[in-house]
């Protein structure tokens, strides 16, 4: 063949190898910074070493390359292996995302807003479409494989964007509906803890979502679902309903284990001591867990049999141990009542021997009502001293008028009343009553001295000797007519008086001012007028009359 032939023949196949197209070629050297390829060509092309990176590559082998130019400034073919790849790749991409397919990536790195994922071509990964969790730390998927989801591609700027989410979506739905098909109340299966809340946990049964309500997580009392378990903690639960119309499960870790109220009654039998823990504090008691899942209540009445207790958490703290003694149960409705005070004897047993009737006692004064004075006996034991029982003759409305608090009183125990717990107490009867020997110390018209301490409408009450009380009726204030008894007495103030009647039985002394300066004659007709005075609302007993008492002086004012 001519020499011009054989030109001509080699400029044509010359001609066949065009810029920007994929070309076959042989390793022929391999140097440190790059590598030698003949493509057929009047020179070999030359392709960076780096492009080769994680490859074992011989001289001899046969790689596709991307003929970038046939010559540069320097008479070498500019290859590239890489750019080559990324052609045949991104061809590839597009088919996948028309076909809706799956590609598998290397993640490469975190860029700002998410990952950057090899996929033949370089992808973005979005953080929100990493994990159908939200990740924490994006770097823990540096370095992984992954399948992805092609979401968009832009031909002219050559992106591309993944989803890994819609991928794992995808799992778990066929994972989830594989789940309700085969499912069944009472299944016993595993799962992963995915979410916590106030109310309950949500439980990843492999694409599943189950409920695990805080009702059914304990056979005891929990606060909060955090007290059992955490996010990520696996858990063995029992399936107790499922809805495969709306893709619920309901899930039960408390039915795992027996439960404990049903021999209840057996294993606490009224009566029993028991041992517990304080788990919660309320103001009308202390729940005391004696057992897992089981609690009993102590009620604030029963934590002492004379300590006036306002709140168990006077008394009591939050994880306490404590002992107690079973007082009911009720198993419909897993209630428990625990008594703490009946681990000692009750003092009111025995009150009656300790404090037998007529037994004089000392006490303090520790709180005062309208009715009468508490008085603390001995610790947690008070009795009670009425109004009436503070004096003979005195007619006291308040305690007050002769007590207040803190004071050191004597008293005679008149009463017990065991079943309601109640000792009545008097002072008055620590001595004598003066009105038994009446007669022998007031005689019908006698002269004497008294104090006025209470006005009425109807009269005026006179203090005299011994804290004995007589009563002035209007009519005798005075010989002239008196509208209102304060026009003529003041409280405090002393006057002279002549008995005019002496009632024992009553216990009423009449008196009378105007009488003071009276004969024997005209004495004897006015005590015949007083005492056709009857009880009225004009002239009654000395107890009642009290009652009508507009005005009051106690000892002590002027």
């Amino acid at each position: 063949m001519a020499n011009a032939e054989l030109l001509a023949l080699m400029d044509a196949s010359f001609k066949e190898l065009r810029e920007h197209s994929i070309v076959k070629g042989t390793i022929i050297d391999i140097k440190p910074q790059v590598v030698l390829v003949d493509i057929g060509y009047k020179s070999e092309g030359a392709v960076p070493i780096s492009e080769f990176e994680d490859e074992d590559i011989q001289v001899g082998d046969e790689i596709e390359v991307l003929l970038q130019r046939l010559e540069n400034d320097e008479g070498m073919v500019v290859l590239s292996k890489e750019k080559a790849a990324h052609k045949q790749n991104w061809d590839k991409i597009l088919k996948v995302f028309q076909d809706g397919g799956l590609v598998k990536g290397k993640v490469r790195g975190v860029v700002k807003g998410g990952l950057t994922v090899n996929v033949g071509v370089e992808a973005f990964l979005p953080g929100s479409q990493i994990d159908i969790i939200p990740p924490k730390d994006l770097n823990e998927y540096v370095g992984n494989v992954y399948e992805f989801k092609i979401v968009k591609v832009n031909d002219d700027r050559k992106n591309v964007v993944l989803s890994r989410r819609e991928v794992i979506e995808a799992e778990r739905s066929e994972q989830r509906q594989r789940f309700l098909e085969t499912v069944k109340i009472g299944d016993k299966v595993e799962g992963v803890v995915k979410n916590i809340t106030d109310f309950g946990v949500f439980v990843d049964l492999n694409g599943m979502d189950g409920l695990l309500h805080i009702t059914d997580m304990s056979w005891g009392r929990i606060n909060h679902p955090t007290e059992l378990v955490a996010v990520g903690q696996r858990l063995n639960v029992q399936i107790l309903d499922v809805n495969r119309e709306k893709e619920r499960v309901s899930l039960g870790l408390k039915q795992m284990q027996n439960n404990p109220w049903e021999n209840i009654e057996a294993s606490y039998p009224i009566g029993q001591r028991v041992k517990g823990r304080v788990t919660k504090l309320v103001a009308y008691g202390a729940f005391v867990e004696i057992a897992d899942g089981v609690e009993g209540l102590v009620h604030v009445s029963e934590l002492s049999w004379t300590k006036r207790i306002a709140r168990p958490s006077d008394v009591l703290s939050i994880g306490q141990e404590v002992e107690a003694q079973v007082l009911g149960i009720n198993k419909e409705e897993q209630k428990i009542s625990l008594g703490v005070r009946q681990l000692d004897s009750n003092p009111w047993d025995d009150i009656d021997a300790r404090y037998p009737v007529g037994t004089k006692i000392k006490g303090k004064v520790r709180n005062l009502t309208a009715y009468g004075a508490f008085v603390e006996m001995e610790e947690g034991i008070d009795g009670m001293i009425h109004v009436s029982d503070v004096s003979w003759t005195r007619k006291i409305n308040h305690p007050s008028e002769a007590l207040k608090k803190g004071d050191e009183v004597e008293a005679v125990v008149i009463e017990i009343d065991k079943a309601n717990q109640r000792i009545s107490l008097g002072m008055k009867q620590l001595d004598n009553d003066p009105w038994a020997n009446i007669d022998g110390k007031f005689h019908l018209g006698d002269l004497v001295k008294g104090t006025v301490t209470k006005l009425a409408s109807f009269g005026a009450f006179i203090q005299l000797k011994d804290d004995i009380d007589g009563l002035v009726h209007i009519s005798q204030l005075s010989e002239d007519h008196v509208n209102r008894v304060k026009d003529v007495l003041k409280i405090g103030q002393e006057v002279d008086a002549r008995v005019i009647k002496v009632d024992k039985v009553e216990r009423r002394i009449g008196l009378s001012i105007k009488a003071a300066s009276y004969s024997e004659e005209d004495l004897r007709k006015e005590t015949a007028a007083f005492e056709a005075l009857r009880p009225s609302s004009d002239m009654v007993g000395l107890e009642e009359a009290f009652k009508f008492a507009q005005e009051e002086w106690r000892p002590g004012q002027k």
